[in-house]
């Protein structure tokens, strides 16, 4: 068991939280997690952020900057329940395409009744498959984002290869994260919410917080802003840059295929 964040070289591929798993092992176990908390997971993300995670997002629609043409085309990782994809598409005056993919069945079943309910559903398709192997041809899409989810992917080089891949020459990748906080009263703070309440909140809310304390330790994992850049990089992306949010609680991280 280690509590160590893992850096560019890898490592989040036997890491299930703080526990050390078999390759292999963890995709299923997370699976699990998100199938307990798919209908929950807007309280998830609240509970995690404080509620910050409604503004970071919106910040990561401005910067991205949806285009307003028919022909304009993103795919959505690891976001079933659509709350990213819905607003690229409101931000692109409902001209956008989203295509919403996630390994993750639950969640996608939440996303497509959001998508009816909001009158989206000619704007979204919802795709259930591995951000590791994704079943589109290269050069499809415009622009490719991850909110929240690529810590919970096996084997991140994978994923971003595959990023990299379907993207357009010109194409943009987009990825929001918890991070590692960088402000030294900060981070005391938020450590003591991280362990201390929210797992014990998730149960209280959810009836469960062992869920909530894999995600929690699972940001500990997941490797500091420099690090994720750098694996960023390597998978081809050029102008990789990054935004911190809240001291570092979360990062916004960008890339180009130029």
């Amino acid at each position: 068991m280690s509590q160590q964040r893992t850096g560019a070289h890898g490592g989040m591929e036997t890491s299930f939280g703080f526990q050390d798993v078999s390759d292999g092992e963890k995709q299923t176990r997370v699976n699990d997690v998100f199938h307990r908390v798919a209908k929950r997971y807007d309280v998830m993300n609240d509970l995690m952020s404080g509620g910050l995670h409604r503004v970071w997002k919106d910040s990561m629609i401005a910067w991205l900057a949806p285009s307003k043409t028919a022909s304009w085309n993103v795919l959505d990782v690891a976001g079933g329940t659509g709350d990213v994809a819905f607003r690229i598409v409101e931000a692109s005056n409902r001209n956008a395409h989203a295509t919403i993919l996630d390994i993750n069945g639950s969640m996608l079943g939440v996303g497509r009744d959001r998508a009816e309910k909001q009158g989206l559903a000619d704007n979204t398709e919802f795709v259930e498959a591995n951000a590791e192997e994704l079943p589109f041809e290269d050069a499809r899409f415009d622009a490719y984002t991850i909110a929240f989810g690529i810590r919970n992917v096996p084997h991140i080089d994978r994923a971003l290869a595959e990023a990299f891949r379907v993207l357009k020459p010109g194409g943009r990748f987009l990825c929001l994260e918890f991070s590692e906080v960088e402000l030294p009263v900060l981070d005391k703070i938020y450590d003591a919410w991280s362990f201390k309440a929210i797992p014990k909140i998730g149960k209280a809310v959810t009836g469960d917080a062992d869920s909530y304390q894999y995600l929690v330790e699972s940001i500990r994992k997941f490797p500091r802003q420099s690090d994720f850049a750098e694996m960023i990089r390597k998978a081809g992306f050029e102008r990789v840059s990054w935004r911190n949010f809240t001291g570092g609680v979360a990062a916004l991280h960008s890339g180009w295929k130029l």
